[in-house]
């Protein structure tokens, strides 16, 4: 038999499977990735992550110039809005971005194979593209493809009016009146930015809390910042179905414990209810690649699935669909490909919600920790009580750090704040490194900087803090 043309192929160019592309070839591999986008990046890049926080950083500076600027002794005169530059500031951000994996991928000599791949047989890849394709054979091939919009029954997205989180990204106009269908990351983000661009905000969610998962302590207190900035939020109530009127769209609800429907009119509908992941026409049933119940891949804990040579990664398994957890996955899945053993905690993986305050996670919860009867301390320390954060006019929010009662290691932390996404990496590196609430109040943090509430949330939490 000839040697196959490829060591590896990965069949997705998101978070995940660029970086395994990329890993794999500084590791020795010759590698091609598979992508059926014209661009590099996937959802994240493309119509994720990267285009909604350059949306939500503009929208910020916008409501900050209206609004925010005569505290600090800073007059203005009138502010536009100039939506359409917004939107192109936006789309450069995501051209650049994509153009820089072109460039990695060419630095490190990945083959890019642009169309939809399919699994033909082991080791073999049959790319689809309009006019024709190519069939890559491989020794190992690696399933990257990622998530898509969770649907919601009975309601059909046309990204006019009733959206998905891409078409919220690139409105025509500010609605005057958006529902979110919602209370996750997503649908708190993308509200948060059409919000302060002018547009009342109502915010629908089954559950009776918002952002389920996260410590409910900090869940309550993002509601109650969030409602202070104006969104409205409609909780423990179903959405029965999207009316689509000549004029206007109504969202028909009714209470989950029961009682009479209400239409809620509005100028769009956003449905921000989850991501699912996408297995579709990789020809996994075919190849016997079982998948869980939730539709997801499974995997032996170390990417492997169920057939030899047939790996996976990122939103297509177990695990949250974060774009920085794909990453990890890429890079330890390559690594495990060239027989190395790299480890990978899902535990340890951050959330972030950039909304402002941003909201950051790692580690257990409150919730968890009592579910499995550990005695834990908690820390508590408000930006109220920081040098920094009452510098520069952000003192909402606080840090909460979770230690276990007898070994004082950090178990969690929770941070309410002034960019809580950048400071969570120090907590997720304590994490990471098995850290105590004393490891991390005796490590020396900068002064004046906010990172100074985690030093001090870790002292309340080994002992007392020093400034409250």
């Amino acid at each position: 038999m000839s040697e196959p043309a490829f060591d590896v192929v990965i069949i997705g160019g998101g978070p995940g499977g660029y970086v395994a592309a990329i890993r794999a070839a500084q590791l020795g591999m010759k590698v091609a990735c598979v992508e059926k986008r014209a661009t590099l990046g996937g959802t994240c890049l493309n119509v994720g992550c990267i285009p909604s926080k350059a949306l939500l950083h503009t929208s910020h500076l916008y409501e900050e110039a209206r609004n925010g600027l005569d505290r600090f002794g800073i007059r203005t005169g009138e502010v536009r809005l100039e939506l359409g530059a917004m939107l192109d500031h936006k789309d450069k951000v995501v051209d650049g971005l994509t153009k820089g994996i072109d460039f990695l991928f060419k630095k490190n000599e990945v083959t890019r194979l642009q169309g939809t791949g399919r699994i033909a047989g082991p080791g073999r890849v049959v790319v689809e593209r309009e006019g024709g394709g190519e069939e890559a054979s491989c020794r190992h091939v690696v399933i990257a493809t990622g998530s898509e919009v969770a649907p919601l029954p009975g309601v059909t997205i046309d990204e006019e009016r009733i959206l998905s989180s891409t078409g919220a990204l690139d409105l025509e106009r500010v609605p005057e009146h958006l529902v979110v269908v919602g209370a996750g990351y997503i649908g708190l983000e993308l509200g948060t930015v059409w919000r302060r661009l002018g547009a009342r905000v109502t915010v629908v969610e089954f559950l009776d809390r918002i952002t389920p998962g996260m410590d409910l302590e900090i869940a309550r207190e993002l509601q109650k910042l969030l409602t202070r900035q104006g969104l409205a939020f409609r909780l423990a109530t179903r959405v029965v179905g999207v009316e689509s009127g000549a004029e206007r769209p109504s969202v028909v609800v009714e209470p989950v414990a029961g009682g009479a429907q209400e239409a809620i009119a509005c100028d769009a509908v956003l449905v921000a209810i989850g991501r699912r992941p996408w297995t579709e026409g990789l020809g996994l049933a075919e190849l016997g690649v079982a998948l869980d119940e939730r539709g997801r891949v499974r995997t032996d804990g170390h990417f492997r699935t169920t057939v030899p040579a047939i790996w996976a990664i990122g939103d297509v398994i177990e695990g949250p669909m974060l774009a920085h957890r794909a990453e990890e996955d890429g890079v330890a899945c390559a690594e495990w490909i060239a027989g190395q053993k790299p480890q990978h905690d899902y535990d340890r993986v951050p959330g972030v919600i950039y909304t402002d305050p941003e909201v950051a996670a790692v580690g257990r919860t409150e919730e968890q920790l009592r579910a499995e009867g550990r005695a834990y301390r908690v820390g508590r320390f408000p930006f109220m009580a920081n040098s920094r954060a009452r510098a520069v006019g952000a003192q909402e929010g606080f840090v909460k750090i979770l230690a276990d009662a007898t070994t004082d290691r950090v178990l969690g932390c929770h941070v309410i704040g002034p960019d809580a996404g950048t400071m969570i990496a120090e907590l997720a590196l304590a994490l990471e490194f098995g850290a105590t609430a004393e490891d991390v109040a005796r490590t020396s943090h900068p002064h004046p900087t906010l990172a100074e509430a985690l030093k001090e949330a870790a002292m309340a939490a080994w002992s007392k803090p020093i400034h409250l």
